[in-house]
């Protein structure tokens, strides 16, 4: 083998690693709003804080299950 060929990058893009590197994206943000609207609903009406941690809790489980679908489907859709 000579030079070139060793400095020579091979293997193809795995789009499944760019899928759901950009599926990730949707989530990250998702999460950051769900506890950030959280946190401020709770400063807003304190005597509500139970129910709104349980909705918030319920919509990040949402949220998250988004990110395992994205994840998913970058295998499934090879």
């Amino acid at each position: 083998m000579d030079l070139i060929t060793l400095a020579e990058v091979t293997g193809n893009l795995n789009l499944g690693a760019i899928g759901y590197g950009l599926a990730a994206i949707g989530p990250g943000i998702g999460v950051g709003i769900i506890f950030g609207k959280a946190i401020e609903a709770t400063a807003r009406q304190p005597e509500l804080g139970g129910r709104i941690q349980t909705l918030m809790w319920l919509g990040f489980g949402l949220v998250e299950f988004l990110a395992l679908l994205g994840f998913i489907s970058g295998f499934v859709f090879r």
